[in-house]
């Protein structure tokens, strides 16, 4: 006889699309080296290098056209302030090798309350990732290819979600490949760079300077505000390059042995590529109005709109030229994997909130591909429906973005000076001041976000975060509750008054004696139920069950509305009140068929039952399963 089916048309499908599944001894091979872990970590931080310039200087062409020379002492800051958290960072994973995200520092330092704020808004930060990454990446495409918008509807948001599906599908097979996947894109990305950076500071060192031309439709809007004012919100719209620097420090155990010393090449890796490439981006832009007449700076819903780092290629390369075309391609594609350190973080994130009790459990469960793809698969969902709500407009989107991870920075920093000031290691002194001044930085920066872009759309970010914490201790309280209820007694609990096996009779067959050899062996009584849907089958029903029901009395049900389902659960909760303290076991015969187009002709009965019975105490529905070839 054939035991039936090994393998499920769903499983080769999982199989054939994210690859045999990885067991934990080889959990070691699926470790990074800095090589990998640059990609995998890395690439949100890299790819701000595409909008934080741009995004200063739509702010400053509010004031004056003479506003925007302010941009490079603003990118100086930005880039001082990202040596100073680096640094901070650098010593986070040196205290905890383990992983030492905002959420893990701030708990063990400043206690759980702080902890899940500090969780909160990176989680929310994370799903933020996603959603300007992508939305900036689509832009880069559109930008280099604009008649993508009259071929593809609503272009921006169905190419984003494409996108978001893509970067969570890598993820979902595994770190490792997902890195192998993103390491072409992402050096890809910092050779172009480097290349379009420098060639375009070369080409403007060679063309005579005239009076800075800037096309925009926004000049002065905003001219009647304190300059200040503007400066500070460029400040504050900048600092989104410094979001992703915390990852490396989040996913130490991610990286090869020796762990904190990879971990911590790959920050440095990282921080000096950002800052090179930061204040490139802010040099070229800073002299491009004065070289290129056709410099322009547009909201990107416009038709006309190019990104500032499109704009660099065309002066530089010239617009429509292979270089040209190389460079928007890396830019998208490093933009679009930027969601990949998200990807990697957010679902480890979930695991450590859920073995706290902070979320449900199932996130902390690793996938057969040693991922933790419940995060992954609720990242992607998150992101997604941001992305539909803002219809996918990076101008919307970005206002939102940095508060959350500064809120982290600033919580994680502060911990660790409790931290050295707590274990008084060798060398505290200079490593408390080190993180003091972080948190200072972080906390100043933090202000100046929140008050900058309050109207903008930070306030929504301000709100949601005391909510999701709320949530938190929601889940936790009713985890403790359920812990509680579920505690074993120092007196084991009395047996029950009985047990009464009810096994479901819809006609006779060999399943059904099967099933009626299993009831017979479970404990205390039994009989066998038929609801009599058609009663003229009923009397060789009855007189079959007397051949071969074994002497096990036959109950039948009438069923005027000729529904399987509610006569049974009648009967048992008439049983139930009867006898309030009896174990009653209700027993179904379930065909299983070799083929999954054979499961369309049998009724799934025992599934109907199961979510019926599922709220009555005392009660278990038992599916008993024959094989059918």
């Amino acid at each position: 006889m054939n035991d039936g089916p090994r393998t499920s048309l769903f499983h080769n499908l999982r199989r054939a699309l994210l690859g045999a599944p990885i067991p934990s001894s080889q959990a070691h091979h699926e470790r990074l080296s800095p090589f990998l872990g640059l990609p995998v970590f890395s690439s949100d931080a890299l790819s701000s290098v595409a909008y934080a310039t741009e995004a200063i200087l739509a702010v400053l062409i509010l004031y004056s056209v003479q506003a925007l020379n302010i941009q490079i002492w603003i990118s100086l800051a930005i880039v001082v302030l990202i040596a100073m958290i680096a640094i901070s960072y650098r010593q986070t994973i040196n205290a905890y090798p383990t992983g030492g995200g905002s959420y893990i520092v701030a708990s063990d330092n400043l206690g759980y309350r702080l902890g899940l704020v500090a969780g909160a808004a990176l989680m929310i930060d994370y799903i933020l990732t996603v959603a300007v990454s992508v939305a900036a990446g689509v832009d880069s495409i559109l930008s280099a290819l604009p008649h993508l918008k009259s071929v593809i509807p609503d272009a921006s948001v169905t190419l984003s979600l494409f996108f978001v599906a893509l970067v969570a599908f890598a993820n979902l097979r595994g770190m490792r490949e997902s890195g192998t996947l993103f390491a072409l894109p992402t050096y890809g990305f910092i050779v172009s760079m480097f290349a379009v950076v420098s060639w375009g500071i070369f080409k403007i060192l060679q063309t005579p300077a005239h009076d800075p031309v800037v096309l925009t439709h926004t000049l002065g809007k905003e001219h009647s505000m304190f300059l200040w004012f503007i400066i500070l919100r460029a400040f504050a719209a900048g600092c989104t390059a410094l979001t992703g620097i915390e990852a490396v420090s989040d996913g130490v155990q991610a990286f090869k042995a020796p762990e904190t010393k990879n971990a911590g090449k790959t920050l440095l890796i990282m921080s000096v590529l950002l800052s090179l490439l930061f204040l490139g981006m802010g040099y070229a832009a800073l002299n491009l109005p004065s070289h290129w007449t056709s410099f322009r700076i547009l909201e990107s819903s416009d038709p006309h709109y190019l990104t500032l780092i499109a704009q660099i290629a065309a002066f530089g390369f010239g617009q429509n030229s292979f270089m040209f075309y190389v460079v928007l391609a890396f830019t998208a594609a490093i933009l679009v994997l930027a969601a990949n350190t998200a990807f990697a973080d957010f679902p480890r994130l979930s695991s450590f909130l859920a073995r706290d009790g902070f979320l449900p459990r199932y996130f902390r469960r690793q996938g057969d591909k040693l991922v933790f793809h419940n995060g992954i698969v609720v990242l992607a969902a998150a992101a997604a429906l941001l992305i539909v709500i803002f219809q996918g407009k990076l101008d919307a989107l970005l206002p939102l973005y940095a508060i959350g991870v500064f809120t982290a920075f600033t919580l994680s920093q502060t911990g660790m000076v409790f931290h050295w000031w707590r274990t008084r290691e060798p060398g505290w002194h200079r490593s408390m001041a080190i993180n003091a001044v972080g948190a200072t930085l972080c906390f100043i920066v933090l202000v100046i976000i929140a008050a900058t872009k309050f109207l903008e759309g930070a306030w929504l970010v301000i709100i949601l975060i005391p909510l999701v914490v709320s949530l938190f201790w929601a889940i936790r309280v009713r985890y403790d509750a359920m812990s509680r209820q579920l505690a074993i007694a120092e007196v084991p609990p009395a047996e029950g008054a009985g047990h009464v096996a009810l096994l479901l009779v819809p006609r006779l067959h060999r399943g059904i004696l099967g099933a009626l050899a299993y009831a017979k062996q479970l404990k205390g009584e039994c009989e066998a139920v038929h609801v009599t849907i058609n009663e003229k089958n009923l009397p060789e029903l009855q007189r079959q069950w007397q051949q071969y029901g074994q002497d096990v009395p036959l109950v039948v049900l009438p069923s005027p509305y000729r529904s399987l389902i509610e006569p049974v659960l009648e009967y048992v909760d008439k049983i139930r009140e009867e006898r309030p303290d009896v174990m009653i076991t209700v027993v179904v015969a379930e065909a299983v068929s070799t083929k999954w187009y054979q499961k369309l002709l049998t009724e799934n009965v025992a599934q109907q039952l199961k979510n019926s019975l599922a709220r009555r105490k005392n009660v278990v529905v038992a599916n008993t399963r024959y094989f059918l070839q």
